[in-house]
């Protein structure tokens, strides 16, 4: 077991809140990939409620990182989230905030 001195612990990076929460990382990482897409998928693919979706949604949309744009489609409310610049420059930061997390070598 090898103990972490201060020099090591100033090699992690802070986490970006908006991003640490399971459900809006999941949101955001299917948005890197699709670049957009619609409430049914993300409710589909995240297994979220339709309430905590939206309310997460809205949080990612507050800090800047997803537009959300609202129409009609066949008379029936559709809901369309797309990833902006910095909600990219956002996630790629936080990958490698984590990577600092785990690119800490042991000690022999």
């Amino acid at each position: 077991m090898s103990i972490i001195n201060k020099n090591e612990m100033n090699q992690f990076r802070d986490l970006d809140p908006v991003l640490h929460s399971q459900l809006r990382l999941a949101i955001i990482s299917l948005l890197m990939r699709e670049k957009e897409s619609d409430f049914s998928i993300l409710k589909d693919r995240t297994k979220a409620t339709a309430g905590n979706l939206s309310v997460q949604i809205n949080k990612l949309r507050e800090a800047g990182y997803i537009d959300v744009i609202k129409n009609f489609k066949d008379n029936y409310p559709h809901t369309i989230c797309k990833i902006t610049v910095s909600g990219s420059k956002a996630f790629e930061q936080y990958v490698k905030s984590l990577q600092s997390y785990v690119s800490l070598k042991p000690k022999a």
